[in-house]
């Protein structure tokens, strides 16, 4: 298949999943063409009855988790009915409020360092009290404690807030945060089974992953990750998937930086 054949299916794909992910979807289409220009933050309807409230900031951030299913699209096996999910740079909760769309029965644990995403977060989760979303306002890392968070103070809802790589010039553009880690997490939510952990938090993947225990990595089914190269050595997909693998996971990776991971 050729380029202009993948690019036309992938076209083809996302419009199937805008239909059978939302109830509403006919308002992404009046967005996308230039419709309803005052309207801003969008509210968007899952089929199963989940609210989404959208910036349009964060427009490109939706589509990529309702309409791409960026996450789901690598994953090696299905996940079972009523999984625990951990949702680690949940930014305003599109993915756990996906997962709780596509899994009903499912127990989510949302976390988000950004004080106006968790403010999103938190009003996403107070528009569905149906559904069993957890959100703490905390960054998830290698170790417990307050650490500095940098991020572009001009953005509205940051999504590349990062604990790597503070240049001199940036310095001054940082957050004070509480961070947790894996076994913080599963001991406080009491979770002995994690069946799908996501991860998006812009290059604290290797710490926190790295640091974790392998009796706490033991537990986890599957992983869906946003990979971000850093400046160290071991901080690239490669390493990170060569590390898994070590660990009893199976891995898959997509150039775009998607690492997919599953227990074997």
């Amino acid at each position: 298949m050729g380029p202009a054949m993948e690019g036309a299916v992938h076209g083809a794909m996302r419009y199937y999943h805008l239909l059978k992910n939302l109830s509403n979807w006919w308002l992404y289409l009046f967005v996308k063409f230039g419709g309803l220009k005052r309207r801003d933050p969008l509210l968007f309807r899952t089929r199963r009855g989940v609210s989404v409230e959208v910036p349009r900031r964060l427009l490109q951030t939706f589509k990529e988790i309702f309409m791409d299913e960026c996450y789901m699209r690598g994953l090696e096996a299905p996940v079972p009915e009523n999984p625990n999910i951990v949702d680690i740079g949940a930014n305003a909760g599109y993915f756990s409020l996906f997962a709780a769309s596509r899994f009903p029965g499912a127990w989510i644990f949302a976390f988000e360092p950004v004080p106006a995403n968790f403010a999103l977060l938190d009003r996403n989760r107070k528009l569905n009290p149906h559904v069993r979303l957890s959100c703490l306002s905390a960054a998830v890392a290698g170790r417990s404690g307050e650490i500095t968070l940098t991020l572009d103070p001009e953005d509205t809802f940051p999504t590349s807030a990062t604990i790597i790589g503070e240049p001199e010039a940036q310095r001054k553009n940082t957050v004070r945060v509480e961070a947790v880690t894996l076994p913080d997490i599963f001991a406080k939510y009491r979770i002995d089974r994690l069946d799908l952990l996501k991860m998006d938090c812009e290059g604290a993947e290797y710490e926190i992953l790295y640091h974790t225990p392998g009796d706490v990595l033991a537990k986890i089914c599957q992983m869906a990750l946003e990979v971000h190269k850093g400046p160290e050595p071991g901080q690239n997909i490669e390493a990170l998937s060569d590390y898994l693998g070590k660990q009893g996971f199976g891995t898959r990776q997509r150039p775009v930086g998607m690492l997919w991971a599953w227990r074997r």
